[in-house]
This record gives C-alpha cells, sequence and structure tokens, in this order.
C-alpha cells in the first residue's frame, strides 16, 4: 500500500506533504532508511513561510551527539535569521555540505536535493503526514496573524 500524499492550502500556495515520511512540530521532515538513519530537511509548509533561503551554517559536526531541541545551526532567509533546532536526539552522522556552498536547493527541491543532514537516533517524537496535517490545521489562524503582525489580536 502507497502512502497518501496530502496537501495543506496555504491560500494560494499549497504545501506538499510526501506519505513516504514522517513530520516534526519543527516543520522538518524525516525520512528513514533501512539502516535506520533519519534524513531531514524542511517541509514545503516551512520553505513557503521562510522564503528564499540565503545562507546555512551549522555550528555541530559530523559525528557530534545532539540532545532533542539543541541549537544545531543557522539560516537567513528573506523573512528572518533563525536558529536551527534539533528534531530528535541522536548522532549526527552526516551534513548536506552541497547546502553550505548554495542552499538554493533547500527553495527548489525542498524534499530531495534540499535535504539538511543526517542522524542515528530514535524518531519516536515525528508525525504521521495525517497528524502533520493535522498540526498545521490547528495552528494555521495563530500563524497567519503573526505573519500579518497582529499577534496579540
Amino acid at each position: 500500500m502507497t502512502p497518501e500524499n496530502l496537501v495543506f492550502d496555504m491560500g494560494k500556495f499549497p504545501a506538499a506533504i510526501p506519505g513516504d515520511r514522517r513530520y516534526c512540530k519543527n516543520h522538518m521532515w524525516c525520512l528513514t532508511d533501512s539502516n535506520g538513519q533519519h534524513r531531514f530537511g524542511f517541509t514545503a509548509y516551512a520553505i513557503r513561510l521562510m522564503q528564499d533561503v540565503y545562507f546555512l551554517e551549522w555550528c555541530v559536526n559530523e559525528g557530534d551527539t545532539i540532545a532533542l531541541k539543541q541549537q544545531i545551526g543557522n539560516i537567513e532567509t528573506s523573512k528572518a535569521t533563525s536558529d536551527l533546532f534539533a528534531p530528535i536526539a541522536g548522532q549526527l552522522t552526516i551534513i548536506n555540505g552541497e547546502l553550505l556552498k548554495d542552499p538554493s536547493a533547500i527553495n527548489a527541491d525542498c524534499y530531495t536535493a534540499g535535504w539538511l543532514f543526517e542522524m542515528a537516533g530514535e524518531a519516536t517524537n515525528t508525525l504521521s503526514p495525517s497528524e502533520y496535517h493535522a498540526h498545521l490545521t490547528a495552528t494555521w489562524e495563530n500563524t497567519q496573524r503573526i505573519l500579518k503582525g497582529q499577534m496579540h489580536d
């Protein structure tokens, strides 16, 4: 049985939610290979909110043991500069070095060439595609208020 692909409607911009992976509340996707390695990248939803990614920097190295929600890097986009946090605890095994040279693959192909890093560890706090879609639905109204600068309305 093939997992169902979903789409979250962001107004004029649909955000694809491929059915072959898991999702994190920090808007990263997680694809686990047959060896138990977890590859992470930004979801289409995150890319749409961030818009163009200009710069990516890591403050951790391959081989490091990472705690859940530990700061692992920084990202600069057309909207803001933000810290990046680990979506799971475990060992950071691979960083996509190509993105350090040119992060445009994050914008153009977030689910394949734009992957960020791989980790070994337990991905127990991830969401199914339908759970992630429900999370986006539950938080979308508040997200729109934040984007429009109406946080206290």
